[in-house]
């Protein structure tokens, strides 16, 4: 990615990060509401400075095929407190034991596991009261609603978690690994692209041609989310690094090695890319998006 395009992505993903922030903190009670504590917990790690990745992709996929991209804005809010949701919960010393998240202690570093457990509750039940309180057509709601919580359930993200906690220590299988990768992670950068398909009422061929993009896409960011672990600055990556060869957690680059696991988010990247070819000058920001997940610090 050349120094102009980083800028150009660098500006939009700010914008359109603002923009949600702006729907997001319209929703939720006041830190200053009763009870306080846990609306501080709840925004604590929410209004983090994390860099929306998911809306984004929800909002550029919509562009795709709509102009009024306004109307992805309470999904899109609702994404990113969902999976704030996931990160409070991960950094509980039950889980993944991490004090540090987007920059800043975690959330049950400053309020404790009990009041960050209730805090991460609080966000999930919040993403689906969001999509309800949406001005989408109720039966689009309804199905959004079913999709997000079949996909974020025990059979889903859940799930991957699950598996993710059985695996520490053991050597697992490359199927193993992928199903931990395809749930934990995948399936929450996929949906808020099939989300933008729905709302924007794409054909079933575009609908089936980006959902295979996002499969790519969320499988590469785990990828290089792990190599990161391990050779990524903690002061730019805002959480602490090395954690996954020290509980010996399933990973790529434990699996197949480091060089063998950029090759692969590589090769991944490169098949999202010619995915979004038909849709020419449409897809640069999700182009520049791919190129951003291959080539991250952070």
């Amino acid at each position: 990615m050349n120094n102009t395009d980083r800028k150009l992505l660098k500006k939009d993903l700010k914008e359109k990060r603002e923009l949600v922030n702006i729907e997001i903190d319209r929703f939720l009670p006041r830190k200053d509401e009763y009870p306080k504590q846990i609306h501080k917990a709840m925004r604590h790690t929410l209004f983090a400075g994390g860099k929306r990745l998911r809306s984004y992709l929800m909002i550029n996929a919509y562009k795709l095929f709509r102009d009024n991209v306004e109307k992805t804005y309470e999904v899109a809010g609702a994404i990113e407190i969902l999976h704030t949701y996931t990160l409070i919960h991960d950094d509980l010393p039950a889980i993944d034991n991490d004090d540090k998240r987007r920059g800043r202690k975690a959330c049950h570093v400053i309020y404790g596991d009990d009041i960050a457990l209730l805090a991460g509750d609080a966000l999930l039940v919040s993403a689906f009261d969001v999509i309800n309180s949406s001005k989408l057509e109720e039966k689009l709601k309804l199905q959004i609603i079913k999709e997000l919580s079949h996909e974020t359930g025990s059979t889903g993200l859940i799930g991957g978690q699950m598996v993710d906690i059985l695996s520490e220590g053991k050597k697992i299988t490359k199927k193993t690994l992928e199903y931990i990768h395809k749930n934990k992670t995948g399936r929450l950068i996929n949906l808020p692209i099939r989300f933008a398909c729905l709302i924007a009422e794409a054909p079933k061929a575009d609908m089936d041609r980006m959902e295979k993009f996002g499969n790519k896409i969320g499988l590469a960011f785990q990828i290089v989310d792990d190599i990161l672990d391990v050779e990524g600055d903690p002061a730019t990556l805002g959480k602490t690094i090395g954690k996954d060869d020290k509980v010996q957690k399933a990973t790529f680059p434990a699996l197949y090695g480091l060089e063998k696991s950029r090759q692969m988010a590589n090769d991944l990247i490169a098949d999202a890319q010619k995915l979004l070819e038909p849709y020419g000058e449409k897809a640069k920001m999700l182009n520049l998006l791919a190129e951003y997940i291959i080539t991250r610090k952070v």
